[in-house]
């Protein structure tokens, strides 16, 4: 039987969604949220990036807001709030607006912040 993640209801045409089970390599520029939770490498712009739990992102990131619960290796570029959940993990080079990282979230590499 399938697994059923469940989506934030608020979803729009303007999203993308990289399922679980779903690579996705390539370049994507999205105008509202980009919703990983399979893999994603490449080059991302989006209003807002969620890497959910079992979400794998790659790649040069620019994004208004990014959330992370899964695991992010990159180049990011957030110019608003950068969050790190219990279940995150950062590896890259990260600029970013505003910083939260949650007890057991995790971070290596170089911080800058806007």
């Amino acid at each position: 039987m399938n697994e059923i993640t469940e989506l934030p209801n608020t979803t729009t045409s303007n999203d993308l969604i990289v399922g679980k089970g779903v690579s996705f390599t390539g370049t994507a520029v999205i105008p509202n949220r980009a919703i990983i939770n399979g893999i994603f490498d490449g080059e991302l712009t989006a209003r807002e990036l969620i890497v959910e739990v079992a979400g794998q992102v790659s790649g040069t990131i620019i994004a208004t807001d990014v959330d992370v619960k899964g695991v992010l290796g990159s180049t990011v570029t957030c110019s608003n709030l950068l969050t790190i959940h219990a279940t995150g993990s950062i590896e890259g080079t990260m600029e970013y607006g505003e910083l939260s990282i949650q007890r057991g979230g995790r971070f290596a590499g170089q911080l800058k912040q806007k």
